[in-house]
């Protein structure tokens, strides 16, 4: 009797913010595993909450918050979609932090026997995928990066625009490209392409991946959340994936 008192005293001490929460995440496609991973290593520490992913091209994520979308996280591939949430008065500025980068390769089918040396080989191919370089950071990116080499305009033709980085990826698996420009870290879940030409670190535009909560989220857990993605004891998980962890420590 006296044990059962006790455990009743105990649960009336329990601290009443230990409500479980569902987190939604919007994220970058490119993250997917790594969040994953993330997330169930975050439910699992006795927290009690839940996160849900909605991954696709940080583009089209952006809008759909801009339109109302309920999110509680926004993980962005680069800094303009971010920018534009912040702008919109949905994300505060101090409350950013880029999280990691990754660099830009090239792919082909693993069984092609397509050989780069440099960017200009590109000229010797006939469709090549990228994601929409006018909207979603991977082909953003990988525009800037062929801009800077002067290269845009002679390849501009051979280029087929996707919807995100999955899909140039998957393009390539299924022979419908010849090539694929793709972030390392998606090169890497694939045994169906090998990376043919790494882009340098130096050339282009940096790759930024930047986390932040969103302003309206009405989860206290959020900024909890965050801090456990962009902080040291995720580092690991994103540096299997391939990623560069730039986060301040």
């Amino acid at each position: 009797m006296r044990a059962l008192l006790w455990a009743a005293l105990a649960l009336l001490s329990a601290p009443v913010s230990a409500r479980a929460d569902e987190l939604t995440v919007f994220a970058a496609a490119s993250l997917a595993e790594a969040l994953q991973e993330l997330a169930r290593g975050y439910e699992q520490q006795a927290t009690g909450h839940r996160v849900v992913l909605n991954v696709g091209a940080s583009s089209d994520l952006a809008r759909q918050i801009l339109a109302g979308a309920a999110a509680d996280l926004f993980f962005s591939a680069d800094r303009a979609q971010m920018d534009a949430l912040e702008r919109a008065g949905l994300v505060r500025g101090p409350d950013r932090v880029e999280v990691l980068s990754n660099l830009l390769v090239v792919v082909v089918p693993a069984s092609s026997g397509a050989a780069l040396t440099s960017a200009a080989g590109l000229a010797r191919l006939h469709r090549i995928a990228i994601a929409d370089p006018e909207a979603v950071p991977a082909g953003v990116y990988a525009r800037a990066w062929l801009e800077s080499l002067g290269l845009w305009s002679a390849l501009e033709e051979r280029l087929v625009p996707t919807l995100n980085v999955r899909a140039a990826l998957a393009a390539v698996e299924s022979g419908n490209a010849e090539a694929g420009i793709v972030y390392r870290t998606d090169a890497a879940l694939s045994r169906r392409v090998r990376i043919a030409l790494t882009v340098p670190a130096g050339q282009g535009r940096q790759i930024v991946y930047v986390l932040a909560p969103l302003a309206a989220s009405k989860s206290a857990a959020a900024r909890e959340l965050a801090g456990r993605l962009a902080g040291p004891e995720a580092r690991p998980v994103y540096e299997k994936y391939g990623f560069l962890f730039i986060a301040p420590r």
